[in-house]
C-alpha cells in the first residue's frame, strides 16, 4: 500500500478569484512551485466579473467545501470578501483586504501576502534611501498593503494619493499611529521631496495604456515601482527607466506574495527561483513583443 503521508501523494488544490485573470501568472507559478517540491498542485483560474456579496459568498462556500486547500483573491474583491470569511490573520483585519484565503478545518482564513510579498520586494530600495518620504498613488486593495508594507519598513514619511480622497483618508487613519502619514491632493503634491513611488492602481494594466504619474514628475533620482505586471513593463516604468530612475517591477511583488500564498496553502516553503522561472516563461509566452522596455 502506498505511505499516503509521503511528499509525493500529496495533492493541493488553490485558485484565484477575480476579474479580469485571463493574463494571471499565478496557475504557472504555483503549479511549478508544486512540481519542484515532488507534490502536485492544480490552480484554478476562477474568473467571475460583477459579483455581488451574495455572489461572492457562493463562491466561498464552493471554496469552503469542494476540496481547496485555499484561493488568492484579486482585483475587485479583495475588499469585498473580507466580511465574508471566519476568521483575519492580524494584518489582513487591520487593512482590510484580504488577497489569500486559507481553508482550515472547514473555516475560512484571511491573509495578506501582498503586504509581505511587497515587503520583501521592496526593502532594498527603501535601505539604499535611507528609508526617505514614499508616495503611494492608489489607496484600494493593493495599496492598502502597500502602505503597511512601507510603514513596517519605516520610511520617513508616506504621501498617500486616490482620486477618492475619502479612500485615502480612510487608509491613512488604518495605518499604525506614529507614523508619519499625509494625504496628498494630487500626484505632484504626493511626490514633492519623496524618494520613491509605488502604483498600487490598475492604470497600466492591459488593456489599459494610461500612467499614474505624468512622465514630467519622474526624476533620475526617484525610485519607481508597479504592481502591475501585465505587461511587465508598464508606461510608468517605460517612463522612469527613460529618466534614470531605479525600478522594482510587478515581478518581484506577484513572486513573492505567491511565494508566502503557497507556504499558507501547502505548509511547504516554496522556491521562489522555481516560480520565478515559472513567471518568466509565462510572460514570455503571453506577451512575446509587448514586454520590451
Amino acid at each position: 500500500m502506498a505511505d499516503l503521508s509521503a511528499p509525493k501523494a500529496r495533492k493541493f488544490l488553490t485558485g484565484l478569484i477575480g476579474a479580469p485573470i485571463v493574463h494571471s501568472a499565478s496557475p504557472a507559478m504555483h503549479e511549478h512551485a508544486a512540481a519542484a517540491l515532488g507534490v502536485r498542485g492544480h490552480y484554478q483560474l476562477i474568473e467571475v466579473a460583477g459579483a455581488d456579496r451574495a455572489g461572492l459568498a457562493t463562491l466561498l462556500e464552493g471554496v469552503r467545501w469542494l476540496g481547496f486547500a485555499g484561493v488568492n483573491v484579486t482585483y475587485p474583491y479583495k475588499e469585498a470578501v473580507v466580511g465574508l470569511l471566519d476568521e483575519l490573520a492580524p494584518k489582513a483585519a487591520a487593512m482590510g483586504a484580504v488577497n489569500t484565503v486559507v481553508v482550515r478545518d472547514g473555516r475560512l482564513i484571511g491573509h495578506n501576502t501582498d503586504t509581505t510579498g511587497f515587503e520583501r520586494a521592496v526593502a532594498p530600495l527603501v535601505s539604499q534611501t535611507n528609508r526617505g518620504i514614499v508616495a503611494l498613488i492608489g489607496a484600494g486593495g493593493v495599496g492598502k498593503a502597500i502602505a503597511f508594507a512601507l510603514a513596517n519598513l519605516d520610511v520617513a514619511g508616506l504621501r498617500i494619493y486616490d482620486t477618492e480622497r475619502a479612500r485615502a483618508e480612510k487608509l491613512a487613519s488604518l495605518l499604525p499611529a506614529g507614523k508619519s502619514i499625509t494625504v496628498a491632493n494630487s500626484v505632484e503634491e504626493a511626490l514633492q521631496g519623496a524618494v520613491g513611488v509605488v502604483n498600487g492602481t490598475p492604470i497600466g494594466m492591459l488593456p489599459n495604456h494610461g500612467t499614474p504619474v505624468p512622465d514630467e514628475l519622474l526624476r533620475a533620482d526617484l525610485w519607481v515601482a508597479d504592481a502591475v505586471y501585465s505587461p511587465l513593463w508598464t508606461p510608468l516604468l517605460k517612463a522612469a527607466k527613460a529618466r534614470g530612475a531605479r525600478l522594482l517591477l510587478g515581478r518581484e511583488l506577484a513572486i513573492y506574495q505567491a511565494a508566502d500564498a503557497f507556504e499558507l496553502f501547502t505548509g511547504l516553503p516554496p522556491s521562489t527561483e522555481a516560480m520565478g522561472a515559472a513567471f518568466d516563461n509565462h510572460m514570455a509566452e503571453r506577451y512575446p513583443a509587448v514586454d520590451a522596455a
